[in-house]
């Protein structure tokens, strides 16, 4: 991969990383702030819950794909980004374009999905 689609896949994993970053401060301070007066009864007191669990969903699906920006700036200091782990083959630009933090081509990621979908 040449250094300019390099940079730009670069720029694009920490914008998306800042992105996640101004999420997270913005939801300390937004969402997961409950009044006491907010829930005057058990229906309250149950829709709160159930938004309280999807927030901590939500957060916790940003906090992974943080930790897949993270690996895949690392392949990108090791020159293995853009690489397939388990074929080692090229993975091809339309799908990096789609998903930076791709670590297989498409072909294996089916295979490992029906694997998957067959032992699941």
């Amino acid at each position: 991969m040449d250094a300019k689609t390099l940079a730009r896949f670069r720029g694009a994993l920490i914008a998306e990383k800042q992105r996640l970053l101004n999420n997270s401060k913005n939801a300390l301070k937004s969402e997961i702030s409950l009044s006491p007066d907010d829930l005057s009864d058990e229906t309250d007191l149950a829709a709160s819950e159930i938004n309280q669990n999807l927030i901590f969903k939500l957060r916790d699906r940003e906090r992974q794909l943080m930790a897949k920006i993270d690996e895949a700036l690392d392949r990108m200091d090791e020159g293995t980004f853009g690489t397939c782990e388990d074929c080692e083959e090229p993975i091809e630009p339309k799908r990096l374009e789609a998903r930076p933090v791709s670590t297989l081509c498409v072909a294996c990621k089916e295979k490992l999905e029906h694997r998957q979908k067959i032992y699941a």
